[in-house]
Formats: structure tokens, C-alpha cells, sequence
């Protein structure tokens, strides 16, 4: 240890709780330890400098492994509610009646989260590196993908809906601008929200420095020959093909700092 880096820190018994900042252990209040005064963090007695990171292998997740153990959860609650309300004729009436869509909806979304995440894993390479399936840290949401590549992070939602998505746009002259999402009849402006939520999370994560995109991709939606993909509100919604060109395009940021933020998400946002 240097005398600027002795200078700067102390030893003392802590006023309030803390975590060391080398090995994380808790660190009770009036507890001896090292403060330092810059960067205003504690330190356990035991280690005499900061450790070096470890160099493990990042953890890129699974695609679609929450949905599918939230529809495995709800398949197996209504089959023990159906055999507790009827012991004789249980079995029979799961054979002979379906699950509610309310249950089927996340096996079909895990399939397409399942394939999206194979094309991304194709991809993979020191310019162009993904995680999948992220726990957002305090909420029930879930990213579905992440990739870091030469023009940024992408934030990914997967959406396996029928249907051919549109972009309406209301207003104009004499009233507010709005866009709206339509897939084939239903109403989808709701996921544009959701993304600019995950985007607006990712950004304050990694600070401002790398740009952060939002992604729709829906991967059974019925897209014309030519053309079809748009962007609202600075989404972009496009299919699994469009999206792997999206993915490759150069751009300003080199292998170290795609791997450095790649790194800061894994670690931030653990797999679901």
C-alpha cells in the first residue's frame, strides 16, 4: 500500500452498518474496520488491499426458463385444485378440458423467448454478446434479452403473437400526435410502454455514455414480403431475421467495452 493510499484511509470503529467493499461480508456498526475517506467505502481488517475481480464466466441465463416455470406452476396448481374438488372424477376432467389462456399464454410466450434466444446465441461473439431471461432487482418483471454489441445494448422483448403488426398514428394538425400498435386486431401499445420502462432501467444501470435501445420482436407475427418493420417512440419492432442484422451493424464501441457493460448487466440483472 502507497502513502497516498495510506493517507486516505482509516482505521475505526464504524457508527453505522456496512459491507466490505473487497469480500461484500456484512459489517455491523462499531465494528473495526478500515474507512476510506474518497471513495467512502469499508473494508474488513483482514484484507489488506482490494482483491482483484475474479475473471469467472458470465452466466448468459436461459430464454424463456421463467415463463416456463410460471406456466409448469399454474398447470400443476389447477390440476391439485381439480383433484381436491374431485376426488373420483379428477382425471377425467383433465383429460377432457383444456388449461385457461391465462395459463396456456406463458408457454407460448416461453417458446418464442426459446427462439429468439437461439438466434441470439448464433450470434454470439466478442463483438456481439447477449443475456438472456434478467431479473429486474425490486419488480415481478423479467427482460426477456439483452445483447451488447458495436452500437449499444438492445433491449429485447419476445412476443409470439399472431397477426400482422401496424403502426396507427391519431392526431396530427389540430390534436396530440399518438401512435398505436396494432397486431392483427389486438391492441398492443401497452408493450411499447413496458420496453421504454426496461430501456429507461438499462440506461440508469450503465449511466449515459452507451446508448440504449428498445426492441420488439415478434416471432410468429404474419410480416409482409417487403418492408414492415417501423419504429414508435423509438422502439423498434421487427422480426428475429431483422433484428440478427440490426444486431451486426458496426458501430463505435470495441470488444473490451462491449464485454465490460456485458459484465455490469450480468451482474446487476441475475438470471430469472
Amino acid at each position: 500500500m502507497d502513502d497516498a493510499t495510506a493517507s486516505a484511509e482509516k482505521r475505526m470503529r464504524l457508527r453505522y452498518a456496512g459491507a466490505c467493499r473487497v469480500c461484500d461480508a456484512t459489517l455491523p456498526a462499531k465494528t473495526e474496520a478500515v474507512y476510506d475517506r474518497e471513495s467512502r467505502t469499508v473494508r474488513c481488517l483482514t484484507h489488506e488491499r482490494d482483491a482483484p475481480e475474479p475473471d469467472t464466466e458470465v452466466d448468459i441465463g436461459e430464454a424463456g426458463s421463467s415463463a416456463r416455470r410460471e406456466f409448469d406452476r399454474r398447470k400443476a396448481g389447477r390440476e391439485k385444485r381439480i383433484r381436491a374438488k374431485h376426488p373420483k372424477l379428477g382425471g377425467l376432467i383433465l383429460a377432457l378440458s383444456d388449461d385457461p389462456q391465462s395459463t396456456t399464454a406463458w408457454a407460448t410466450g416461453a417458446v418464442g423467448e426459446e427462439r429468439l434466444g437461439g438466434r441470439l446465441n448464433s450470434l454470439q461473439s466478442e463483438t456481439c454478446l447477449v443475456l438472456h431471461d434478467r431479473r429486474v432487482p425490486g419488480s415481478r418483471a423479467n427482460i426477456d434479452h439483452l445483447a451488447v454489441t458495436p452500437t449499444g445494448v438492445y433491449v429485447i422483448d419476445a412476443k409470439r403473437y399472431s397477426g400482422r403488426p401496424q403502426l396507427r398514428v391519431e392526431g396530427g394538425l389540430l390534436r396530440p400526435r399518438v401512435e398505436r400498435l396494432i397486431v392483427g386486431r389486438r391492441e398492443c401499445t401497452k408493450l411499447v410502454d413496458g420496453v421504454l420502462k426496461q430501456v429507461g432501467m438499462v440506461s440508469t444501470t450503465i449511466g449515459d455514455q452507451t446508448p440504449v435501445h428498445g426492441v420488439l420482436c415478434f416471432v410468429d407475427a404474419d410480416w409482409p414480403l417487403i418492408g414492415g418493420a417501423f419504429t414508435t417512440r423509438d422502439v423498434q419492432v421487427l422480426w428475429p431475421k431483422r433484428l440478427q442484422s440490426t444486431l451486426t451493424s458496426p458501430g463505435t464501441l470495441d470488444a473490451q467495452s462491449i464485454e465490460r457493460v456485458h459484465r455490469e448487466l450480468a451482474r446487476v440483472l441475475p438470471s430469472a
